[in-house]
């Protein structure tokens, strides 16, 4: 796989490594004046010495669109250690950068010009922020004395809003504008912190264009080894929660904060036989094929986990690394038992949130380092949940074909076959329709497999994660995205650039269908989702990639398979039936719940997904 710096590729798996192994106590100052190699006797600017730090916090890798007010930042970026992509919107980028954190667990960097390049890419960091990742983004900004004086692409407080974009708050854990190279060691000692800590950390550095320049000769900067801190947990409260998982049968609700204490939670539910569930973030976590697993929750997910909660009712549930919002939940009374949660996250503003009226007892903890104390605490003779046979999520009848196109069912299955079954890649759903059929058909074997955005939930999300995903991983990334998402916003055109071996399976349904599908179902009319057709295998290949369109059923497993076995970047156009109803009942009740009206009929009803009540 090609890139753009001279250095030689490193490895994901080594770059893991490198992030988790430096000791975060050994911060040992440098004088950057004596760093220098024999190749420069000059001394960093500002723009090489941020770099150099970024470097010493192990990134690898920075996903961005340059322009001419980050010059000098761009020109450090790109003969560094760190691997640069040029993207072809800095919103992609952004999404691209999340997406390399989750599949390598190395931090990222994205990285913008002023004004718009900033703007573009703050949807990408919003939902990096919203699904955990650790990005940082390095931006510039007009320097001081150009502020005001309508500067090309300003970007000051006389042009953009200053609290939120470059102040730490809803959108960044830490924002800071770099005026001096006497800020950067507090600067990096703050960033490594935030690194350091559990769960998601998205901060944004914007330097002036002047700044960037600006010598650094005479400026100490501490060399910041970090790792991952795991938040512990006390006996005390140990003790408590094995005391209340023992006055009943119990069930585990999983979300994306447990992704990393798969084989814990395995654990821990066959020692207890308690049933499992999991928010759609969560798939694979526990295999769905086991015995255990009764379903996903939320959107796209399967009715018997309410079969479950209506026919064997847990006395309590152990909640572990979710916040239980909307898309996992509906916010369904039903969800709550008798006893109420015990809920765990490292963040201690997630318990109860969702359910603010349920009894809760609140941990917070990293969800790994919580299960293993459990585990080592729990009696041998912990009581058992009694031998009843768990409904397990159920396997749809496919009805049949009444147009000569592809049924997004017979899709799914596919999809199962030859990618999750035939191969180790990772596979990421976009919001949609898209998002629906996934989660409801596909089963996930393991943890880190399955990735799609529930929080944002933007369009373009997969799209163009893929493209970093994909990158990270050295290795195959699926995304399966609808034909409105990919006319939105997609890389493929850096995904050929880099050599990256992307694949987009596009539900091609001329239309944005969800909206088209619920408007029918809440009885509106008026509003128009449809769009025109596109070949997106004749826009691949205009671009450098390569493609093959699907109009029959038959031909779906030999496309995928040609799709897998190729080494660049691939789109697989699949011509589906606009009318085949996807699992997103919940959503459409919740709407209703808010005062959209609803117009039953017999396709509503009849229609599959974890209900809303």
């Amino acid at each position: 796989m090609g890139h753009n710096n001279t250095s030689a590729t490193t490895s994901v798996v080594q770059a893991r490594q490198r992030f988790a192994s430096v000791d975060a106590g050994s911060i040992e100052p440098i004088n950057i004046s004596e760093s220098q190699t024999q190749q420069s006797l000059q001394p960093l600017n500002v723009a090489e010495a941020v770099v150099r730090m970024l470097e010493n916090l192990g990134i690898e890798s920075a996903h961005g669109v340059a322009g001419g007010a980050m010059a000098a930042l761009w020109g450090a970026l790109s003969n560094s250690k760190i691997q640069v992509l040029n993207y072809r919107h800095e919103t992609g980028a952004a999404f691209a950068a999340a997406e390399a954190y989750f599949a390598s667990d190395c931090p990222t960097v994205t990285f913008t010009t002023a004004g718009p390049g900033i703007t573009n890419a703050l949807t990408g960091l919003l939902a990096a922020r919203g699904e955990g990742a650790k990005v940082i983004l390095l931006s510039a900004c007009t320097s001081a004395p150009q502020r005001g004086r309508w500067a090309i692409q300003e970007t000051s407080t006389y042009t953009i809003p200053n609290d939120g974009i470059f102040t730490s708050g809803t959108l960044f854990n830490y924002a800071i504008t770099i005026e001096s190279p006497a800020q950067l060691p507090q600067i990096f000692r703050r960033i490594a912190l935030g690194l350091a800590q559990p769960g998601g950390f998205v901060a944004h550095l914007s330097i002036p264009t002047a700044v960037q320049n600006s010598p650094v000769d005479s400026v100490v900067i501490p060399q910041i080894g970090m790792h991952s801190n795991s938040m512990g947990v006390s006996e005390d409260v140990i003790t408590q929660t094995i005391a209340l998982l023992s006055e009943g049968p119990f069930a585990i609700w999983l979300g994306f904060g447990a992704r990393n204490a798969s084989a814990e939670i395995f654990e821990l539910a066959q020692r207890t036989g308690a049933a499992v569930m999991c928010s759609p973030r969560a798939k694979g976590i526990f295999p769905e094929n086991h015995s255990q697993f009764i379903g996903v929750t939320g959107l796209g997910g399967h009715g018997s986990v309410m079969t479950y909660m209506q026919e064997q009712t847990p006395l309590r549930t152990l909640v572990l690394g979710t916040r239980l919002g909307e898309p996992t939940s509906f916010w369904n009374p039903v969800m709550i038992p008798p006893g109420g949660f015990i809920h765990v996250d490292s963040d201690p503003e997630v318990p109860g949130v969702s359910y603010p009226n349920a009894q809760t007892f609140p941990i917070q903890s990293d969800i790994k380092t919580f299960v293993q104390a459990l585990l080592l605490r729990l009696p041998t003779d912990f009581p058992s949940a009694p031998t009843l046979t768990l409904p397990n999520p159920e396997l749809d009848e496919i009805k049949e074909a009444t147009v000569p196109l592809v049924r997004p069912e017979v899709l799914m299955e596919a999809i199962q076959k030859v990618i999750v079954e035939g191969s180790d890649a990772i596979v990421m759903a976009e919001s949609g329709n898209s998002f629906t059929w996934s989660t409801h058909c596909l089963r996930i074997p393991e943890a880190n497999r399955y990735r799609v955005s529930t929080g944002v939930g933007a369009m373009g999300h997969v799209a163009t994660g893929v493209v970093g995903a994909a990158f990270a991983r050295q290795t195959k990334a699926v995304a399966i995205v609808g034909d409105g998402s990919m006319l939105m916003n997609n890389e493929i055109n850096t995904a050929v650039k880099y050599g990256i071996p992307a694949v987009w399976i596009i539900l091609n349904d001329a239309r944005y269908n969800m909206c088209h599908q619920g408007l029918q179902m809440l009885g509106m009319t008026g509003p128009d989702a449809i769009m025109p057709e596109t070949d997106f295998v004749m826009v691949a290949r205009g671009m450098g990639a390569d493609g093959v369109r699907v109009e029959e059923e038959s031909d779906l497993e030999s496309a995928l398979e040609i799709a897998m076995k190729s080494s660049e970047p691939f789109v697989v156009d699949v011509m589906i039936d606009p009318s085949r109803k996807a699992p997103s009942k919940g959503r459409n009740q919740g709407l209703a719940s808010l005062g959209i009206k609803s117009a039953p009929s017999k396709a509503q009803s009849a229609q599959i997904s974890f209900p809303n009540i």
